[in-house]
């Protein structure tokens, strides 16, 4: 039901523009695996990542990884992107794994290469994923970090049990363990999905970012800096006893 689930993440304020934005077709876009559209009105703020590659149902090889990769080291350098939306543009799907196909024709260094770049590029992700699904293959061991996350997530036991097995699970079984925080009908058009992460995406656009709140709750603290009441309740508590403060 929903292996298209999308993820939201929610990116620190960067510092320059990326240089190509908006949602306007071209034809060099067009031949990307991944496209970055910029929201307007409304949603301006929110970013969209489109993974667009139908030959191989978005699945991860060099070329997507690498796109991928670049495009969010750009949109860490945008001071306008406060939310990101990834989403497929491949109907049914929303990344099948790896690249099995182009694996099996790579030499073990560059299989150890590329699976360390993989690992980068999912603890990226998983560090800021609002939302995301994780899915094993059968029969194959898992080497992007699955290992290690499922684990955090779910607890040994169960991880043990979903990575032996490789067990698939639909979006509602994925709630209820905890790995994806909503899952939601399908519709008509095959993206409810996107429309449950846009809606999420349109409610965190107004909070305060991480880097603005850590702004403020400086300027908080350096108030506090000078005042008794802050040497009173550090020598309480080296002396134990309850602080008397003052108001000063």
């Amino acid at each position: 039901m929903l292996r298209a689930l999308t993820s939201a993440l929610r990116l620190p304020r960067p510092r320059r523009p990326l240089e190509a934005r908006g949602c306007a077709a071209n034809l060099a876009a067009a031949n990307r695996e991944i496209q970055v559209c910029a929201l307007a009105g409304p949603d301006q703020g929110i970013t969209e990542i489109l993974m667009n590659r139908p030959s191989a149902r978005n699945a991860l090889g060099n070329v997507f990884v690498s796109e991928l990769l670049e495009a969010l080291a750009q949109l860490r350098e945008d001071q306008q992107v406060r939310v990101l939306i990834f989403r497929s543009g491949v109907k049914g799907v929303f990344c099948a794994g790896a690249d099995l196909k182009e694996r099996e024709q790579m030499s073990e260094a560059e299989v150890g290469v590329f699976v360390q770049r993989l690992r980068g590029l999912m603890n990226e992700i998983a560090s800021s994923a609002v939302m995301g699904l994780i899915e094993t293959t059968r029969g194959l061991f898992p080497g992007a970090g699955g290992t290690q996350r499922l684990p955090r997530c779910l607890g040994v036991a169960l991880a043990k049990e979903l990575i032996f097995t490789g067990r698939r699970l639909s979006g509602a079984q994925a709630q209820a363990l905890g790995l994806v925080n909503h899952a939601v009908a399908q519709n008509e058009e095959g993206n409810a999905a996107y429309h449950r992460a846009r809606a999420l995406a349109q409610e965190i656009l107004p909070q305060v970012d991480i880097a603005s709140g850590m702004a403020i709750e400086g300027i908080c603290y350096a108030q506090n800096i000078p005042t008794r009441d802050r040497l009173e309740g550090m020598a309480a508590f080296r002396e134990k006893r309850p602080p008397r403060f003052v108001g000063e």
